[in-house]
């Protein structure tokens, strides 16, 4: 329920226009009364949390052991030191981090990506329409203007004239209409609006890093793919001479049909394994393609075996966390949004107050429509106030202020998980790099029993099984150690990503740029 509005009116006309006053004094003094109580701002004040952060990370407590460097023969175990994280001095990351791969492969690829993503082109055009409802918020804070024209024609009924008099009615009216804000209940709005473009472009920024990330990791596990194929090739070649030498004994009667047969099963088995790499290969090919917003079909790239030893990454100190990554942005963003909206159902709380003026022409002919005698108008301010709805205001409160603390809830979290996520990669590194230290002993091991049963084949002391045991546990070996290879890179950008890559919140749009007037946006051709 409503008390009904308020108004002062005053009107002109052809029938009276001795007006001695000035019409618009009410209205300017009503319009300054309402600019002087525009200060008013209700709702209550935001300010950013604050979590606390940890003085270091347990993961940069305790540097890598060294690997041995593996040996310069074989081509798929290039560069197999270990990693450590940088030291707090060197700074953060900074732009282009793929760079720091050293791969003009992958770099050419990530230009691509930034140009050509699907996922990305999306969340740019989202952000554009964030920025476009900072606009419509905005509009609420001038007067509305409209302009018409209307034409009645009208009979009296006989019971209460007579004459059953006719009538025409000729308007062309102008009105102004103005709700001025009192309470901030716009401005709340526009800060929202504001706070949700904010909150996009951070959206925007870690998609963008998610795709980056998710081009490089494709990219080192195609890499491993290939070194798979490579430490494959290499073993099948070095069984294809086994299998010449079995043949060569059989056919001189000195060995035996068995270590033949043997020799081809070793031969067909590493050939099935070739093919099955191709699987994986094409499926991470794929994903590049679909990435770098190029049809799968039309995409290719050439084998290639690379293992590398991750770069040097500067982590800083946990504290720095908190402005690097574009999700918590996102995620503090959203609280503030969720503040200002309780602004917003707080000023529903206060009266409202409208400024209206109508001007225009009324006559009921044409012929005198647009003579300056028809001129009409009407001006004055009207004011409501609700002061009953069965609870609406209060649980409309409640569910904002809800709303709010789920989000406080939601920064906390992804505080915490960045954090987890920063932890899982370093420990993740330092483990791995342990492991291939040890892996590396393995294969050397693996490799050297191996040469000892050749010798011992190729002598007639031990069947040529024994040599096949030996070959599959060099072999496995070498793919144990690929494989933790890869997923050591893999894990460098999993830890770049969780870092927030190269990004940083001053980055992050102001309010005030979020607000420019954008360029109109084209509409996409089909």
């Amino acid at each position: 329920m409503q008390l009904p509005p308020f108004a002062f009116e005053r009107k002109s006309s052809s029938r009276k226009n001795s007006m001695k006053t000035n019409p618009f004094l009410l209205l300017t003094a009503t319009a300054a009364l309402s600019l002087s109580l525009g200060a008013c701002t209700v709702g209550p004040k935001y300010h950013a949390p604050a979590p606390a952060a940890p003085p270091e990370y347990k993961g940069t407590q305790t540097a890598a052991p060294a690997a041995p460097p593996a040996a310069p023969s074989d081509p798929t175990r290039n560069a197999l030191g270990a990693w450590n994280v940088a030291d707090p001095k060197d700074g953060l990351l900074k732009g282009k981090w793929w760079e720091m791969y050293n791969e003009p492969e992958l770099n050419s690829l990530e230009e691509q990506l930034v140009v050509n993503n699907q996922t990305i082109q999306a969340s740019i055009e989202s952000y554009a329409a964030a920025r476009a409802l900072i606009h419509e918020s905005r509009a609420a804070y001038y007067p509305t203007a409209s302009v018409g024209a209307s034409g009645t024609r009208s009979r009296a009924s006989s019971n209460t004239s007579s004459l059953g008099a006719q009538s025409t009615l000729l308007e062309l009216p102008a009105t102004v209409t103005w709700e001025p804000d009192l309470w901030g209940k716009v401005r709340n709005a526009v800060r929202q609006a504001q706070y949700n473009a904010q909150l996009s472009a951070a959206d925007l920024e870690n998609i963008r890093l998610t795709e980056q990330a998710s081009l490089a990791t494709y990219y080192f596990e195609l890499r491993g793919q290939d070194a798979q194929t490579a430490i494959l090739q290499q073993t099948l070649d070095a069984d294809l001479k086994s299998l010449d030498y079995a043949k060569a004994q059989f056919e001189t009667g000195v060995g035996t049909e068995m270590a033949m047969v043997q020799a081809q099963n070793t031969v067909d088995t590493v050939r099935s394994s070739l093919i099955n790499l191709g699987l994986a290969r094409a499926q991470y090919e794929h994903a590049i393609a679909t990435l770098i917003g190029k049809p799968a079909s039309e995409f290719s790239l050439p084998a290639r075996a690379l293992l590398l030893t991750p770069p040097a990454i500067p982590v800083g100190l946990p504290s720095s966390l908190l402005e690097r990554r574009p999700d918590i942005a996102a995620a503090e963003r959203q609280l503030a949004s969720a503040n200002a909206q309780i602004g917003i159902a707080k000023a529903a709380y206060y009266p409202s107050i409208t400024l209206s003026a109508t001007a225009g022409l009324e006559s009921s002919t044409w012929k005198h429509l647009l003579e300056w005698p028809s001129r009409i108008w009407s001006i004055g301010p009207s004011a409501s106030e609700t002061v009953f709805d069965a609870g609406l205001r209060r649980a409309t409160m409640q569910q904002y202020t809800a709303v709010y603390n789920g989000y406080l809830a939601t920064y906390r979290q992804t505080v915490l998980t960045a954090f987890q996520q920063v932890e899982d990669d370093l420990a993740a590194l330092r483990i791995l790099s342990e492991q291939i230290q040890q892996q590396n002993q393995a294969v050397a091991s693996a490799q050297r029993a191996l040469d000892m049963e050749l010798a011992r084949y190729q002598t007639g002391v031990d069947p040529y099984v024994n040599v096949v045991t030996e070959q599959n546990t060099l072999l496995s070996a070498q793919q144990t150690l690929a494989t933790l290879q890869m997923q050591r890179t893999v894990y460098s950008v999993a830890l770049i990503e969780a870092l927030g890559g190269g990004w940083e919140r001053s980055q992050l749009p102001t309010p005030g740029q979020v607000s420019a007037k954008p360029a109109v946006p084209e509409a996409i051709q089909q």
